[in-house]
């Protein structure tokens, strides 16, 4: 019987979202291909460092332990534009940082994201602009990693907390549109005039939904177990403030989605928040805001809509 893959949490990462690949990129620039091959081989025992991503990732795939292991609540799959053989540094690398992930696609040269369809992924992780804005483009899950200050991952805090954007991430940019074309002002008042209208889906709306249903498992543990620590934790950080609050909430009742928290900011600066709620990844569509933030906490741009053309 086959695996499936419907029902899970599927996330694509690629070896540059897990993996500080600096030195070995800086190989293939100054030296060309083939003596990037022999570095790999040279260095095929030596674990690369993790990178921007792994944390998020490790903590992820430890939700797993909430169902039985024939059937896990999440896959990770690497997407690596590297071929079979350099990508062997990859999959022993991942192996060395304990990182249950065991399956792979590997295409020399061409970037996989053609098959985040196929496997079902809610997203599509990696450090390269050009195949993440070529995904999305495609109408794909994609968030390009940046690099950030060293972010100290606490290992006896086992909680998973993941910030959102709202506009542009969760949903579509229909409001940035009206923004970009006039005013501030004027997107509060249209806002304010379709407050009940549900925004449509965003990028990573499919992401949430998955990782609602996860949640949902781990409030019936507690209901069982009720010494049971809830691990996964949700929240919106969105320059929007009150009123367009209000369309916000609804557009979330009528996904059928929830989230723990909510920052209706108001045009204060996200990075200011973002220190103190420490989410293991924070996703945005613009830079101005990522920028700062990733300062602080990991960081994910979603190149989508009107303000990444």
């Amino acid at each position: 019987m086959s695996y499936e893959l419907e029902n899970r949490l599927v996330v694509g990462v690629a070896s540059s979202a897990l993996f500080d690949l600096a030195e070995s990129d800086r190989v293939f620039r100054d030296s060309g291909e083939q003596e990037y091959r022999r570095y790999q081989e040279q260095n095929l025992d030596r674990a690369l460092e993790p990178g921007v991503a792994l944390g998020w990732v490790r903590r992820l795939l430890s939700l797993n332990d909430l169902a039985a292991p024939e059937d896990p609540l999440v896959e990770v799959i690497v997407l690596s534009r590297n071929d079979p053989d350099t990508g062997l540094r990859v999959m022993r690398s991942i192996a060395t940082h304990d990182l249950p992930i065991t399956r792979a696609i590997f295409m020399q040269g061409r970037s996989p994201y053609r098959f985040i369809p196929a496997l079902n992924m809610s997203l599509f992780l990696s450090a390269n602009e050009e195949d993440v804005r070529e995904a999305v483009r495609l109408g794909f899950p994609g968030g390009r990693v940046l690099r950030a200050a060293a972010f100290e991952d606490d290992h006896t805090d086992r909680e998973l907390r993941i910030a959102f954007d709202f506009d542009g991430v969760l949903a579509d940019d229909e409001s940035e549109r009206v923004t970009q074309r006039g005013s501030v002002d004027d997107f509060q008042n249209y806002e304010t005039a379709n407050a009940r209208v549900p925004h449509n889906p965003g990028p990573l709306l499919g992401l949430l939904r998955n990782l609602n249903r996860i949640q949902r498992v781990e409030q019936q543990r507690k209901l069982d177990c009720p010494e049971y620590q809830i691990r996964v934790r949700i929240s919106i950080v969105t320059a929007r403030g009150a009123p367009a609050h209000e369309r916000a909430m609804a557009s979330l009742k009528h996904w059928g989605v929830l989230v723990n928290d909510a920052f209706f900011l108001g045009g204060v600066e996200k990075r200011l928040v973002l220190e103190v709620l420490r989410p293991h990844m924070f996703f945005d569509d613009q830079s101005r805001h990522l920028e700062p933030a990733s300062l602080v906490v990991p960081c994910v741009h979603v190149p989508f809509g009107i303000v990444n053309q």
